[in-house]
């Protein structure tokens, strides 16, 4: 889907079909769908994508160095996510610098639990820092973000987790959680850091250290030698200690 849509039958059973590429999410979708279908049935109904803001990426930001065949028969590609945040906050942004947004050319950061960075170029997605799932890019809550997928296949190897628990593991028990062994919520790692929790210091400066470098990661020479603002959305707070 590249655009939001009116539900019908036909759209419910696409939707459907994609539940794969996202088990967390869609059927997840599906029953509150159904849920407001049952108690307002006179009323129309429709999806909105947080992928389809991303469908504008052209394929050298979304292909991955993958056999080809994998793209083909499985759609493994980069999708991204947040795009109803990153298309709301480039669209303001352009209005707070009085600009229309085809003449812009912005990063604008989804920053929280959940996060992820996005190049947008005259409004239009070209790069994000999420991909095939929303596990990829910045470290978060407790998914891990980037990690050298051949950690994966190791930690599989020495432990004997199954794919399904080693999902759990980057999915739910990594990230600011991981690290901090203190918990997923940013106000609490942020208390910490300023007590001078090492844990929590070490997980505030790996979470600037991932936003800074996702931010140029979406990037490239051309855009940000002409880009013209960054914009936020978000629920984190990083102030250096002694300030």
């Amino acid at each position: 889907f590249t655009e939001s849509v009116a539900v019908n039958d036909e759209v419910v059973e696409k939707f459907s079909s994609l539940n794969d590429l996202a088990p967390l999410h869609n059927p997840a979708g599906l029953i509150g769908y159904n849920a407001f279908k049952e108690n307002l049935p006179n009323c129309k109904h429709v999806f909105v994508f947080d992928t389809a803001f991303h469908s504008t990426m052209p394929r050298e930001s979304y292909m991955y160095a993958l056999p080809r065949k994998y793209y083909d028969e499985y759609k493994v590609r980069r999708y991204g996510f947040h795009g109803t945040s990153h298309m709301y906050v480039s669209q303001r942004c352009a209005e707070v610098m009085g600009k229309d947004i085809k003449d812009t050319k912005i990063i604008t950061c989804h920053l929280g639990n959940g996060a992820s960075i996005t190049a947008v170029d005259g409004g239009k997605s070209i790069n994000t820092s999420m991909g095939f799932t929303p596990l990829a890019g910045v470290m978060m809550g407790t998914r891990c973000g980037d990690i050298d997928p051949a950690i994966v296949t190791y930690l599989m190897k020495k432990t004997g987790m199954t794919p399904d628990e080693m999902d759990n593991v980057m999915n739910k028990q990594s990230g600011m959680l991981g690290v901090s062994g203190i918990s997923s919520d940013a106000r609490d790692i942020e208390d910490g850091y300023m007590a001078g929790n090492d844990d929590a210091v070490l997980t505030t400066e790996m979470y600037v250290n991932r936003v800074i470098k996702k931010s140029d990661g979406v990037i490239n020479r051309t855009f940000v030698q002409m880009m013209e603002a960054l914009g936020y959305d978000i629920e984190l707070t990083y102030v250096k200690r002694g300030e």
